[in-house]
């Protein structure tokens, strides 16, 4: 049994974990890729996912860059933009009110291409049981019916959502990287409007929305861990509040992966279930969302169509759970790779990537991370039950300084890697270690 600790911290932890969300993704000597392959088919069409997002709670009225996010609705529309990683048809979509307080009623739901902003094409209706409208409980989720909608991979796409009834404590993911919007409350349902007319509010958190599935004889493959996979910029030393510049351009790791898959013509999705300041065993208890090990079922083996799993995390155990070691990170991530060989799935590692001199999980505050994370990757590297590793550590690092991130790949806050990182660590992937994940 894994010790339960505290989740009360100082406000200074406590932000530092907000901005955290380091999970690292390695490819190890095992994981190099061939110079050529056949890239596996599968036969028949299931509902696989395109998109993903982790939801991480209900309570902070804040997203990443530091902006407002409305955690009560009445009477008003949402509008959020996700971009699939699939083209598709035929839709449905996964909606959730995990962290709510009471139940949620979505009163009418549609679904358009986003052409400028809030302004889309024709909505497209999505219904629930044959109904216009659902009413979920409190730490529940919906999946939709089916619904007709055509569309290439990376389309942005407007996921609209009118809340009739008071709704607290509203389900979100809060690091999005990407720009939403939502109307004013007591201003009825927009979700059959084509303009931005009335969509006053924007926010850098998706409300709601959790997945998208699409029609498809593709396979899943689940980006899991924390900030670093969520594609988290730093804009500050401290972290937070992120990059606003980064936002909407796809740029996460997870992003540049699946365009590498597509290039090769390999018919795999990668869903992003990364959530910053995430840890493997614990959580503050607020926008890090509940930890790796107690949320893996949800948002990385019930996924549809996911027969593969890339987990990077562990980084912030170190940084912000006080007294964790390596050894109680080790026996999580075998607790993972069991969970995962039980359902017939491969799971692989990811390194943990360097951060000494980052303030935020660096050994300033953190003495003893980058002496377990050396020993969690020698481990990772040697000693794991995965069916693979991917060495973001030897990717991204400093030759010259391997405790730290090499410049050229690090935000300001020498935790999370810029854009280039990032385009470096999904190059770090082999490809052909994802395609040995099974059919679904």
């Amino acid at each position: 049994m894994l010790p339960r600790r505290g989740r009360t911290r100082s406000l200074r932890t406590l932000v530092g974990g907000m901005l955290a969300a380091a999970c690292v993704v390695a490819a190890g000597p095992v994981a190099r890729a061939s110079a050529a392959f056949v890239a596996k088919q599968c036969p028949g069409r299931g509902w696989v996912a395109a998109w993903t997002a982790g939801a991480t709670d209900g309570v902070v009225g804040l997203d990443a860059s530091l902006g407002g996010v409305p955690t009560t609705l009445s009477d008003q529309t949402v509008r959020m933009v996700i971009t699939p990683h699939l083209s598709g048809s035929e839709i449905r979509l996964r909606l959730s009110n995990r962290f709510g307080s009471r139940p949620a009623t979505f009163g009418r739901v549609t679904i358009a291409p986003q052409t400028q902003g809030a302004a889309t094409g024709t909505p497209v209706p999505v219904s629930f049981g044959g109904s216009a409208s659902v009413t979920v409980p409190a730490g529940q989720d919906v999946v939709s019916d089916a619904a007709a909608l055509t569309f290439t991979a990376f389309t942005p796409l407007a996921v609209s959502i009118y809340l009739p009834e008071r709704t607290d404590s509203v389900t979100k993911h809060w690091n999005a990287n990407a720009t939403s919007f939502y109307a004013d409350g007591g201003s009825g349902d927009l979700t059959g409007r084509t303009t931005a007319a009335g969509f006053t509010g924007t926010t850098l958190s998706w409300l709601l929305v959790t997945g998208l599935d699409v029609r498809s004889g593709a396979r899943a493959v689940v980006a899991f861990g924390d900030s670093i996979t969520d594609g988290f910029v730093g804009g500050s030393p401290f972290s937070l509040p992120a990059d606003a510049s980064v936002a909407d351009k796809n740029g996460r790791y997870p992003d540049r992966l699946q365009r590498r898959l597509d290039a090769a013509g390999l018919p795999i999705s990668v869903v992003n279930a990364g959530i910053g300041s995430n840890q493997l065993l614990g959580s503050l208890g607020l926008m890090d969302g509940p930890s790796g090990v107690s949320r893996f079922q949800a948002d990385a083996l019930d996924i549809p169509g996911a027969t593969g799993v890339l987990v990077l995390e562990g980084i912030n155990d170190f940084g912000l759970h006080p007294g964790i070691t390596p050894a109680e990170i080790q026996e999580g991530f075998t607790r993972l790779i069991t969970k995962t060989h039980a359902e017939g799935k491969k799971i692989w590692l990811g390194t943990l990537t360097p951060a000494a001199n980052s303030i935020v999980d660096g050994t300033a505050t953190a003495p003893n991370s980058e002496k377990y994370r050396q020993q969690i990757n020698t481990w990772i590297r040697t000693r794991s039950r995965a069916d693979g590793i991917v060495d973001f550590d030897a990717a991204v690092r400093d030759p010259a300084h391997p405790s730290q991130l090499l410049p050229a790949y690090a935000s300001p806050d020498n935790l999370h890697p810029s854009l280039d990182g990032y385009t470096t660590m999904a190059a770090a992937v082999p490809l052909d270690l994802l395609d040995t994940a099974p059919c679904p």
